[in-house]
């Protein structure tokens, strides 16, 4: 799996994870989502991502987004 792909399942899962705990436990998890959305408008405009730096170090292959 590449860093580019590993970001996007994790942003993702993220996001789901947020709005599962936003609804059954306290709408203040929506935050999170929030913080997601941002995070990846910063990434896109930046190219810096901490999860990609992560994802790196985990040995996960260099993508076309994330070097």
């Amino acid at each position: 799996m590449t860093i580019d792909r590993a970001v996007m399942m994790f942003a993702g899962l993220m996001v789901l994870a947020s709005l599962a705990l936003g609804f059954y436990i306290s709408p203040y998890w929506l935050l999170l989502t929030a913080f997601v959305g941002l995070n990846l408008i910063q990434a896109s405009i930046t190219g810096f991502c901490p999860a990609a730096i992560v994802f790196k170090k985990l040995g996960c292959a260099a993508g076309v987004a994330f070097k």
